[in-house]
């Protein structure tokens, strides 16, 4: 046991324990979400006293003990502060299909995957939907005439629509929409192809959310186009001006990041302040001898971030930049250092306090760790001093390289495993983007809106877009190269934990003891090239269905669905569009799709008129509908109801032939699993303005 010790070097991790804090307490947040079963409010409260009186006993102790007491307090934390947050948030969820009309108010704009404008609306009023049945917020895709007043956050309006509950994956064990519309109070989303009316245009009460909107306005104003959309993104973090087919270029080359405020923007914007506050206060001789020059500038830039942090809405992405500058800003009024690992894990706690659902997402996740690795590479750069003799100009063009790979390594499995697809040339595009970004774009965005109040924005905003060009020129160039995304298999559940674990042990360990975190790191990677995708798929609603083959999977249709087919084709990690993989379904004289799997038919049985003709089946047949079926059919039948409460299907082929497992399976019975399940509520009186209406 003590050789043990010695050759991980127990010793050495004292007084570097700290950054083990936030990964305990996510440790413990992971363990709540990755349950079957949804714990019991007594049970999270026996949790949380149980981690109050961990931490107090804790001081009683000697080190060794201590660590090892907190770090299962913090376990138990992270299980209680989940599900604290779970049922803080929980709200009416719709469990039926819903067309009729619709009473909100705006409170945020932006874009579906499929280029409509999206409002999201509280305050919400359904006919004939009781209020304690209502969900708090419903998102609505417009795919309609435009409005004939532009939406504008605090705007009361109303449409006719189509609603339904958040829908589930797309595949059993993927990404859980449902979980996510949860934690942002979504109890609905649909779309209207009918107008948007304004009921009160100056309802209000989203100040903040009516500032952005109006700063938005003006940098498009002075930046029409896709650049104004860019701008507007970087500057509020409002992306509705920015089409599909430049947020697919800025994926398709790791430039994605850059819509999105974060570390990045809120970094440079805090640093731009801070560089300005400090060279304005040095210029005075008196103010440069007499003044804490350095701790005003930091305050002043820790100002700034605060209002940019208000100013785009205060996603969870944003807060955790802020959290992150916020620490270093007052490391330096505080005359500490200002990057850390212990800065690092400071700003990790408090945002997993607050948001623990955000550990669970790849904006967390990577964030994290690109941060996690900067500052531990160039920690030990800084230690070594292997650039001390270097020239400045190479100083900065070797720190921008060793940043942008250090980054682009630690994010890298993160985004693969999210997003099934890599951008083979986003070194070369960070590279050249990156710069451009801190040179001109963030210090021109940050002079147009300090002259916005003396109407003297328009030349800062002019070099601004000159910069955003520039850099929407090198994603759509580079996007267009031959062989620019590549794409991968989605990995097995453990393979992220796993990564992760590594990569911990390797940055937070202290001796030779750190090189253990390899294993767990060869044990993900063995996971994920070897993992295999179901033989068959079908989609919740019960309208695609999708089969393994040689080819890849082939699709039952070539249009319809396309959401659900995207899905499934990524997570493959084929990079086939719907058309291409539906090629790949056998022809056959039968007038539905047919194919064989593992020595059963499969057939795809879509609509009324065709489910009316359909003669029968076999026994061992599997018979897909989306319409309910005749009751005399003698095979397995995948219907309606079935799917109703299954969710998304899959068949796995194994020794004992194919095993179905569902969605609801895989999730098991969570919070956010539980919409649906109960009766349609029932009718309510019409509200009052419905009745005016």
């Amino acid at each position: 046991m003590g050789g043990l010790a010695r050759i991980l070097g127990l010793k050495r991790q004292d007084g570097h324990l700290f950054p083990w804090a936030p990964v305990c307490l996510g440790t413990g947040i992971g363990l709540y979400f990755a349950l079957r079963t949804e714990p019991e409010p007594s049970v999270l409260a026996a949790l949380a006293v149980a981690a109050l009186a961990g931490f107090v006993l804790a001081l009683r102790f000697g080190p060794g003990a201590r660590a090892g007491l907190v770090a299962l307090s913090l376990l138990a934390a992270g299980v209680a502060v989940a599900g604290a947050r779970a049922h803080a948030v929980a709200g009416p969820v719709l469990d039926f299909r819903y067309y009729g009309p619709v009473e909100g108010r705006i409170v945020a704009i932006d874009r579906s995957a499929s280029d409509a404008t999206r409002l999201t609306l509280d305050r919400v009023r359904l006919d004939r939907v009781a209020p304690d049945r209502t969900p708090h917020r419903v998102r609505v895709s417009l795919h309609g005439d435009p409005p004939r007043t532009d939406p504008a956050p605090g705007m009361v309006v109303m449409l006719t629509g189509h609603l339904a509950g958040p829908g589930g994956p797309a595949e059993p064990g993927g990404f859980d929409f449902r979980r996510h519309a949860w934690f942002l109070s979504l109890g609905a989303v649909g779309y209207t192809r009918n107008p948007v009316l304004v009921v009160d245009p100056g309802a209000g009460g989203v100040p903040v959310a009516s500032v952005r909107q109006a700063l938005s306005a003006r940098v498009q104003a002075a930046l029409p186009g896709e650049t104004g959309g860019f701008g507007a993104a970087i500057l509020t973090g409002d992306r509705s001006g920015i089409g599909e087919s430049t947020t697919s270029a800025l994926r398709d080359t790791n430039l994605a990041h850059l819509l999105a405020i974060s570390g990045l923007h809120m970094g440079l914007l805090a640093g731009v302040v801070f560089g300005a506050l400090r060279l304005a206060l040095l210029l005075p001789p008196r103010i440069a001898l007499s003044w804490p020059v350095k701790k005003i500038a930091a305050a002043g830039a820790l100002v700034a971030a605060a209002g940019y942090l208000a100013l785009s809405g205060a996603n969870v992405a944003t807060e955790r930049a802020f959290v992150m500058v916020a620490v270093a800003l007052t490391a330096i009024l505080l005359d500490r250092r200002a990057l850390s690992l212990r800065s690092v894990a400071i700003a990790a706690l408090i945002v997993l306090v607050m948001s623990p659902e955000a550990l669970t997402g790849p904006g967390f996740q990577m964030s994290f760790a690109a941060t996690t690795a900067l500052v531990a590479v160039f920690g030990a750069l800084r230690g070594a001093r292997i650039e001390a003799r270097a020239p400045r100009w190479q100083k900065a063009v070797l720190a921008l390289v060793l940043s942008s790979a250090v980054a682009g390594a630690a994010t890298a499995p993160v985004a693969l495993a999210h997003f099934n697809a890599s951008a083979r040339y986003g070194l070369l595009a960070n590279l050249l983007a990156v710069p451009l970004m801190g040179s001109v774009v963030m210090p021109a965005g940050v002079a147009g809106i300090a002259l916005m109040p003396l109407g003297l924005d328009a030349p800062a905003f002019w070099v601004m877009g000159i910069g955003l060009d520039l850099i929407l020129a090198i994603a759509h160039g580079i996007a267009a190269w031959p062989g620019a995304v590549g794409h991968v298999v989605a990995p097995p559940a453990a393979v992220l934990p796993l990564i992760a674990a590594g990569g911990l042990m390797l940055t937070l360990w202290q001796g030779r003891g750190r090189f253990a975190g390899l294993a767990p790191a060869a044990l993900a990677m063995l996971l994920w090239v070897s993992a295999d995708r179901p033989a068959v798929l079908i989609s919740e609603t019960g309208a695609l269905v999708g089969v393994m083959t040689e080819a890849g999977r082939a699709l039952s249709r070539d249009r319809g669905e396309g959401f659900v087919a995207g899905i499934w084709l990524e997570n493959d990690g084929d990079g086939a569009g719907q058309e291409a993989a539906a090629s790949r379904w056998p022809s056959t004289s039968a007038p539905w799709p047919v194919i064989e799997v593992a020595g059963r038919r499969i057939l795809h049985v879509r609509g009324k008129r065709a489910v009316a003709a359909f003669p029968g089946c076999t026994p061992g047949d599997i018979v897909v509908t989306d319409v309910p079926p005749a009751p005399d059919l003698t095979c397995e039948v995948i219907g309606p109801d079935l799917l109703r409460q299954s969710g998304a299907l899959a068949y796995r082929d194994g020794p004992d032939g194919l095993r179905m497992i569902s969605a609801r399976e895989a999730s098991g019975d969570r919070l956010w699993n539980r919409a649906g399940q109960g009766p349609r509520p029932k009718p309510a009186p019409a509200p009052d303005v419905i009745a005016r209406q």
